[in-house]
């Protein structure tokens, strides 16, 4: 089972939220890079999960059949004590691991910098002139 080395705390903290727009500028940006990449630590833990319980069931579709493994029970505990998506998001995002990008921003220094290069055009054609 995969563990990190930098396991999150499972319990209540109380956080800087100063801290948290550092990063991105926005409190609210950072709500989304965390919210996204929570959700991307559930489906993987989820596929994992499923991966590994696939490998307990036999095929059988009766009720009457089915046994409790021990093994699949330890399974599913380990995956129940893991700390939630949303702590291990923020820790991550903490530690600076996340890497994100905003594709509206980009574009608006993009546009900055091209309208920066054609002033600094149109003025060299001026001094040229003269």
């Amino acid at each position: 089972m995969e563990t990190k080395k930098n396991r999150p705390i499972n319990t209540t903290v109380t956080r800087d939220t100063a801290k948290f727009s550092d990063m991105t500028g926005n409190i609210y940006e950072t709500v989304a890079v965390l919210s996204k990449r929570s959700n991307q630590i559930a489906s993987d833990m989820k596929r994992e999960l499923h991966r590994k319980i696939e490998e307990f069931s036999a095929g059988i579709d009766t009720m009457d059949e089915i046994y409790e493994n021990r093994e699949q029970i330890e399974v599913v505990r380990h995956y129940e004590q893991m700390p939630k998506p949303t702590l291990q998001a923020t820790q991550e995002y903490l530690d600076g691991e996340i890497y994100y990008r905003n594709p509206a921003k980009e574009d608006q220094n993009m546009q900055r910098l091209e309208a920066m290069e054609n002033e600094a055009i149109a003025e060299s054609a001026v001094a040229e002139k003269q």
